[in-house]
């Protein structure tokens, strides 16, 4: 099996002001066509850094080495050169792409005001340079990629820019010294997820155990579990050859976790919830959360056949004036309630016109807590137009923010197991 390293250049990636998006979509897409990601490095906009982390990838033995970033017209984009470096060959000016670029930026540069027409041109000519050995990828934005070896090592030199680099990526497959890497046969290695709702990681470990007492040696299957907002996932890599062995492995976790195991098939909660509305109008009632609820549900594409919209009513006036909620509701209870929840999702069905309401209501912190309530209360409630109901009040650990994204995993499971019923 062919292994990648990929590199993802940038210091506002590497200091986390901006989130790596490459890293992840490249390793996907490499896994479509057969080849095992190994490493994804990231590194600032240091020459000596970037070359570090290929000497490094080099010398792990992966046949493929993939860079996002760092091919812009500033100084500080160095990816190519250092790549070049690396190669051992030169850039070259490539008067035909100068022109190219030029002729791509000038419509865009003429909207703007005060252009340094001769910073521009400084900027673009660096652009313009290419390797004199290799193969140069033509640019989607005004950076070209490029395809170099290195001590056998094929590297992809691809834009930061996500957009970019995405539109980019068919190039780089269809490249002549990418071909001959993959060879005739592209085998995808196949990658399944399950997704459990409800156990905990250690529930799983003891399953696995079990499993391989049971079914024999798991080594063919590359199995990694992790708790992600608050479910626990199981993501499992393998060969075509064992794909059985993954279907008893699947049927082994159906069996002892049957109520915990919601997807099977790759799907979110927020698309399981997505399938089971079957058209019915969905509307939201949040205090909490305040918007985190509805977000998830519009994540969703095609959210809007089914998603009416939400009221944050996170001060009581908003409650009781919005979602008609009784004030002596309020008085009685504190809005922090199994029944203000349920009177926030009554007010949702009448006053949006929805089949089906969820509400949330409670106590994020780090303030605000009481014995009898404290820190990471939070009480839910899911009503339909036809009468039917599902509550629940649980204590959620962790600090204001977790409380309330955990909280959003919580109702919308909450809502899938009303619309199982």
């Amino acid at each position: 099996m062919l292994r990648a390293g990929i590199v993802v250049t940038g210091t506002e990636v590497l200091t986390g002001r901006v989130a790596d998006a490459n890293g992840p979509w490249l390793s996907e897409h490499l896994r479509e066509v057969g080849v095992d990601v190994a490493h994804i490095c990231v590194c600032g906009d240091r020459r000596e850094d970037l070359t570090a982390q290929l000497r490094f990838l080099a010398d792990q033995g992966v046949d493929l080495i993939v860079t996002s970033g760092g091919l812009g017209p500033t100084a500080d984009d160095m990816t190519l050169p250092t790549v070049a470096e690396f190669a051992g060959t030169t850039l070259i000016f490539d008067a035909t792409l100068e022109s190219a670029i030029m002729n791509r930026l000038r419509p865009i540069a003429d909207r703007w005001e005060n252009v340094d027409w001769e910073a521009l041109r400084v900027g673009i000519a660096k652009q313009a340079l290419v390797p004199a050995r290799g193969e140069v990828l033509d640019p989607v934005g005004t950076a070209p990629g490029a395809i170099m070896s290195a001590d056998g090592v094929l590297i992809v030199v691809l834009p930061g820019p996500p957009h970019e680099l995405q539109r980019m990526w068919p190039s780089a497959l269809d490249a002549a010294p990418f071909r001959a890497l993959l060879g005739e046969d592209v085998t995808a290695i196949e990658q399944a997820t399950l997704r459990l709702y409800g156990i905990t990681e250690p529930d799983i470990a003891e399953t696995l155990r079990l499993a391989e007492g049971e079914l024999g040696s798991l080594a063919a299957l590359e199995i990694t579990t992790c708790l992600r907002r608050s479910e626990v996932e199981v993501v499992t890599r393998f060969e075509a050859d064992a794909h059985p062995l993954w279907t008893r492995l699947h049927e082994f976790i159906q069996t002892r976790h049957g109520a915990a195991l919601f997807s099977a098939d790759g799907s979110t909660v927020d698309d399981v919830v997505a399938r089971l509305l079957n058209g019915r109008r969905l509307a939201v009632a949040e205090s909490c959360t305040a918007g985190l609820l509805g977000a998830r549900i519009a994540d969703v594409p095609g959210s809007s056949a089914y998603f009416l919209g939400g009221v944050i009513s996170y001060a009581n006036d908003v409650k009781i004036g919005q979602l008609q909620v009784d004030p002596q509701l309020l008085a009685e209870h504190g809005a922090v309630s199994p029944e203000v929840a349920e009177a926030m999702a009554e007010g949702a069905l009448k006053v949006l016109g929805a089949d089906i309401a969820v509400s949330t209501t409670g106590v994020a912190g780090p303030g605000g807590g009481t014995a009898e309530k404290p820190v990471g209360t939070v009480c839910f409630c899911v009503k339909t137009s036809a009468g039917e109901k599902a509550a629940l009040r649980v204590v959620i650990p962790g600090n204001r923010n977790q409380i309330r994204e955990r909280a959003t995993t919580v109702a919308l499971h909450l809502l899938r197991r009303l619309l199982q019923r």
